[in-house]
C-alpha cells in the first residue's frame, strides 16, 4: 500500500514556503508563478506555522476587498494544520483531506516538515494502487497470461 513517503518521492524536492510577514500580494505572485494552490507558512527556523491557500485569499477578498492584498500571510493562514507522517497511507490521507475539507496535507517527520501532498497527488496514488490491484487480480485469474 502506497504511503506519503512514496508519494513524496514522485514530487520535486523543492518545498514552496513564505514567511509569516509576507504580504498577500507577494503570496499571490508565488502561487501564480509556481502554479500551485497553497503555500506553507514557515518561521525563520523552518517551523511549520500554517498553510495558506488560494481559497483563503478568495474568502478574504470577499470579506475585506482589496485590503486583503496588504494583509500578512499570518493573518490568513490556517494555523496548526492537520499533518501526516511518511508512513500515512494514501487511504488515510484521502480520509483526512476529505473529512477536513482541505486540499493540501503537510508531511512531517520527527517534527520536521519534509513535504506537502495535494489532493491530486493522493487521487493519482489511489488510481495507481487500484490499477495495480486490477492487474494482479487479472494475472491471478488468467494464470499470469494475457
Amino acid at each position: 500500500m502506497a504511503t506519503m513517503a512514496a508519494l513524496l518521492k514522485r514530487k520535486p524536492a523543492a518545498l514552496i514556503s513564505v514567511p509569516p510577514d509576507a504580504k498577500i500580494r507577494e503570496v499571490v505572485l508565488v502561487l501564480a508563478e509556481k502554479r500551485i494552490g497553497a503555500v506553507v507558512v514557515q518561521s525563520t527556523n523552518n517551523d511549520l506555522l500554517g498553510m495558506l491557500s488560494e481559497r483563503d485569499v478568495v474568502r478574504s477578498l470577499a470579506s475585506n476587498g482589496f485590503a486583503t492584498m496588504e494583509m500578512l500571510a499570518s493573518q490568513l493562514m490556517t494555523r496548526a494544520p492537520t499533518t501526516a507522517n511518511p508512513t500515512t497511507t494514501i487511504f488515510e490521507a484521502e480520509t483526512l483531506m476529505t473529512d477536513g475539507r482541505f486540499r493540501h496535507l503537510p508531511i512531517v517527520d520527527g517534527g520536521k516538515l519534509i513535504g506537502v501532498v495535494s489532493i491530486g497527488d493522493v487521487v493519482k496514488g489511489l488510481m495507481d494502487e487500484q490499477a495495480h490491484e486490477v492487474r494482479s487480480l487479472r494475472d491471478y485469474v488468467t494464470g499470469g497470461t494475457a
